[in-house]
């Protein structure tokens, strides 16, 4: 395969930036979508020039890191991560762009590369529990009804990679915060701080820039990990709830 890449390259936050246009050959359809950035990359680092920025990690779906928008797509055309994205998703001859997150609350650092540390201060404001667990328990020492599990299970499936975020014309993170306050809020462990914690994420959460919800959708239908929307509205009762409780 030959593809033809239209690649974001910013120098660092405050520089500008612009798509950059390579041509890249002997693409094999077997290849992950980030395996065929390191191809461009090799020869970029042998022609003297300085390397696309991207982050990744794992490389296996599992750390969220290696987020990237794919012609407009938040992951590519695929509902999975960019790192699980494979070449055969593409035809001979595409071009391809491939931009950052788009989102004020992540700025660019360089390149394809944003600063998602806004995630981790919302987990810091409320996203944890600090009762004292001791020592682990019996599986049934602590009853907790089949329906709860699976749900709490599925909401803590969200590897916080940003791609509701991205993919949501609003730039919200609701999607993201709903999952944690969800998987937290239907535990026995999580009930202490329950009131407090959907109340300092969500502050945190508009702090730090991140739009407002208004139910388009996009967020879940972007999400490798399928969080349903659902969550949302878990995260909007929780809130109600805790207001009240509040005044």
């Amino acid at each position: 395969m030959r593809v033809t890449l239209k690649v974001w390259r910013q120098a660092s936050t405050d520089a500008e930036g612009r798509l950059v246009t390579y041509d890249v050959d002997d693409v094999s359809p077997d290849m992950s979508f980030l395996e065929m950035l390191d191809v461009l990359n090799e020869r970029l680092i042998l022609d003297g020039e300085d390397p696309v920025a991207f982050d990744s990690d794992c490389r296996e779906g599992i750390c969220g890191m290696c987020g990237l928008m794919i012609n407009g797509e938040a992951h590519g055309p695929q509902v999975t991560t960019t790192c699980q994205l494979h070449m055969r998703s593409f035809a001979d001859g595409d071009t391809i762009t491939i931009e950052p997150w788009r989102a004020t609350a992540f700025p660019v650092l360089k390149d394809l590369v944003v600063d998602r540390s806004a995630f981790d201060r919302i987990i810091q404001a409320g996203g944890f529990v600090s009762v004292n667990t001791g020592a682990a328990p019996d599986a049934h020492a602590v009853l907790v009804p089949k329906d709860d599990v699976d749900q709490a299970f599925a909401a803590a499936a969200c590897i916080g990679c940003g791609a509701c975020v991205a993919a949501c014309p609003n730039a919200s993170g609701m999607l993201f915060m709903g999952a944690k306050v969800t998987h937290l809020g239907l535990l026995p462990q999580g009930q202490p701080e329950r009131d407090h914690r959907v109340v300092a994420m969500v502050a945190q959460h508009d702090a730090e820039g991140f739009g407002g919800c208004t139910n388009i959708g996009e967020c879940a239908a972007a999400c490798p990990k399928e969080i349903p929307m659902d969550v949302i509205s878990w995260l909007n009762k929780d809130l109600r709830t805790a207001m009240r409780h509040h005044h």
